[in-house]
């Protein structure tokens, strides 16, 4: 783990630092409630259901992208025609019933609680329809922790775009020279590295291949190892290499 710079505890008072969190398969295991919907959507055109195997493969890109790639496992390319429909289907079910199954996953209350306690803000940037998003943190009580929640829809780029990192960042008061990405997917790394933000990966969640291929700065196993220390630790490497 990264060493804790002095006065570790306190966010730096200069600058407005900031935890970006991607939400499915970070914040939030959602794998479930996701299946669910996607395989009500997909039974209207008669297809054989998906499983949670192939969740990994499925989402990252937002609910039309998801349907997309579902109807194209099971055989059935869709025609742009037939897309409209299919998302309005999957936002209809999936608000319809969300929490559903969702919880955050262990430690990530405590954590959130431990950053805000030490003065730094906390934000989401996900691929997931802003709508949709926001509905499911404000049903799990969990909306008053963040500064900023950023969808796909949201800006006119999404993730890997460094564009929808930084946007999320500006949107929260925050500092890109003072931010950090937490995520579970190439897209969550990739879009730290492509706007200069240090990146914390999480293998718990949907990617579809180990979190380590995917060179990240920190691998974290558990929320308990979201410390203040930590983020701080990456914060400080990463003003010197900017200093460089």
């Amino acid at each position: 783990m990264t060493p804790a710079p002095e006065n570790a505890g306190q966010a730096p008072s200069e600058n407005k630092a900031l935890v970006v969190f991607d939400l499915d398969g970070t914040l939030l295991d959602t794998h479930v409630d996701l299946v669910e919907s996607l395989n009500y959507t997909i039974s209207a055109l008669n297809l054989e259901p998906v499983t949670y195997d192939d969740l990994t493969h499925l989402v990252g890109q937002g609910a039309r992208v998801m349907i997309e790639r579902a109807c194209r496992l099971q055989g059935h390319p869709l025609t742009s025609e037939e897309v409209p429909d299919l998302v309005e289907r999957f936002v209809a079910h999936y608000n319809a019933n969300m929490p559903g199954h969702t919880e955050p996953y262990p430690g990530l209350i405590t954590a959130m609680d431990r950053l805000k306690t030490s003065g730094y803000r906390l934000a989401v940037c996900t691929n997931k329809l802003e709508g949709l998003a926001v509905s499911l943190l404000e049903k799990l009580g969990l909306r008053h922790y963040f500064e900023a929640i950023t969808g796909g829809d949201t800006f006119e780029h999404r993730k890997p775009d460094a564009r929808h990192l930084t946007g999320t960042i500006e949107r929260a008061g925050g500092d890109v020279e003072c931010s950090v990405m937490v995520g579970d997917s190439i897209n969550d790394i990739a879009v730290a590295k492509n706007a200069g933000v240090p990146a914390i990966a999480v293998p718990f969640g949907y990617s579809d291949v180990p979190v380590a291929s995917l060179d990240p700065d920190v691998i974290i196993t558990h929320f308990d190892e979201l410390t203040v220390e930590l983020v701080e630790g990456l914060l400080k490497g990463s003003a010197a290499k900017v200093a460089v």
